[in-house]
């Protein structure tokens, strides 16, 4: 009885606004960050289908000297709009408050510099660059992707707000401009190196709150047969696989192929070609090019649309069951981490990622239930997750105190964490995987 009292309270406190772990925010803050309007159509938003309770900033790490300071908090929803149907948060944090110091880095993950020298061969292969030819990457971050791209001597450009990754970009001999992109920005850049060849996005189109300021740029910095290149998480994946956790202040918007077509159309663009690329859980990659331009459009693109509408992504019905999914993937993880800390289990948690943090605060998991959390990047390491402040160490600590089970926060990477761990489940040691459904790896 006692145990059960102690999930329902975990699971009611995780969607309070107003509990003294989660800071309440006034009226009047809640009201300047929301969301009235569509960014793709204009239209009314009012369809709120989750909300997640207020939120730290996902990769507000915080310092040991931090910890005596209070966090800020940020509500986070997702609405849909019922024009258009794009999917998109309720609520905006300014980006400078995000993005001036950044410490997520794909350059700590083995599969994710595979993925790059993938898209950048592929690409530099298919369109048949040349040393002649401009790749312009907006959100750069350390200059991985266009390392790749440099390696075969085409020209690149990094755009990036993050001050500390433009600088080690910039040592790694990757021209990067300490900017968001934009439209003045564009015009600088063309008369400094010429139009772009190719532009590409990768996981941060989703993070982009003006698009039509983002988009006149593009549209003007590419040339006349230039293409621009998107990875972003899939809406499909989001709502199949019940990826909830996707959903933090950073992703502002979810996006359909069909959501897509709809904005670009708007500026004389259109999408040319779609596939689906294994990173993240479920990934599209998104070519879109000048409607004038000579790249005929493939028919991958109506493919995508008719898994689409079998979908049912126009239909709020969709919306409100993927909610209710969510919950019960709720009680389910922590009625079985509540268990095992009964039975006098020692939990850690593997990988600290933005996903990560939504996970922990929107379902109260806090130091109660882990005792760490181990991350492989550096930049992480000695630092303290956002909101449940669990220390944050490197996998040394998984071998020198050996706990029992170890939840996978990076679910995206479980198969190489769990491979590259083996030494662990050989002793004894357990996964938890905790999406779409809680599952224990033997």
């Amino acid at each position: 009885l006692l145990r059960k009292h102690f999930i329902y309270l975990l699971i009611f406190t995780s969607s309070s606004v107003t509990i003294t772990t989660m800071p309440s925010i006034n009226k009047r803050r809640y009201e300047k960050y929301r969301v009235k309007i569509c960014r793709i159509c204009g239209n009314n938003l009012g369809f709120e289908f989750l909300f997640l309770g207020n939120m730290p900033i996902p990769n507000g790490f915080l310092s040991k000297r931090e910890l005596k300071k209070p966090e800020l908090y940020y509500p986070l929803g997702v609405c849909v709009c019922e024009k258009c149907w794009l999917v998109q948060l309720t609520h905006i944090v300014p980006a400078d408050i995000m993005f001036k110091n950044y410490l997520y880095i794909p350059s700590s993950s083995k599969i994710m510099l595979a993925h790059f020298q993938k898209l950048a061969e592929n690409t530099i292969k298919e369109f048949n660059l040349t040393s002649k030819d401009l790749v312009v990457d907006i959100g750069s971050n350390d200059g991985t992707l266009l390392g790749y791209f440099k390696q075969y001597e085409v020209r690149v450009l990094g755009v990036d707000p993050a001050s500390n990754l433009v600088q080690i970009a910039q040592l790694k001999g990757i021209p990067t401009v300490n900017d968001f992109f934009t439209n003045t920005l564009a015009r600088k850049i063309i008369k400094r190196s010429g139009n772009a060849r190719i532009i590409t996005a990768t996981n941060v189109f989703a993070h982009i709150d003006d698009l039509d300021e983002t988009i006149e740029g593009i549209k003007f910095l590419l040339d006349r047969d230039g293409i621009f290149i998107i990875e972003a998480p899939y809406l499909i994946d989001f709502i199949e696989k019940k990826y909830f956790d996707l959903v933090y202040h950073e992703h502002l918007s979810y996006w359909s192929i069909n959501s897509l077509i709809t904005l670009f159309k708007r500026f004389n663009m259109s999408v040319f070609d779609v596939e689906k690329v294994p990173v993240h859980g479920g990934t599209i990659r998104v070519y879109i090019k000048k409607t004038e331009g000579k790249h005929k459009v493939k028919k991958t693109v109506q493919k995508f649309l008719d898994q689409e509408k079998e979908m049912k992504l126009t239909e709020k019905k969709t919306y409100l069951d993927y909610a209710d999914l969510v919950l019960e993937n709720k009680v389910k993880l922590v009625t079985l981490l509540v268990d095992l800390k009964a039975k006098g289990k020692v939990i850690a948690a593997y990988g600290a990622p933005a996903k990560g943090s939504t996970l922990l605060n929107y379902f109260s998991i806090g130091t109660e239930i882990l005792d760490y959390v181990i991350d492989d990047s550096s930049w992480k390491q000695g630092l303290f997750m956002p909101g449940k402040r669990i220390p944050v160490v490197s996998s040394d600590t998984l071998y020198e105190k050996s706990p029992d089970f170890l939840l996978i926060l990076a679910w995206n990477f479980a198969e190489s964490i769990m491979k590259m761990h083996e030494k662990f489940k050989n002793e004894g040691g357990r996964f938890i995987i905790p999406v779409p459904s809680p599952k224990v790896i033997l």
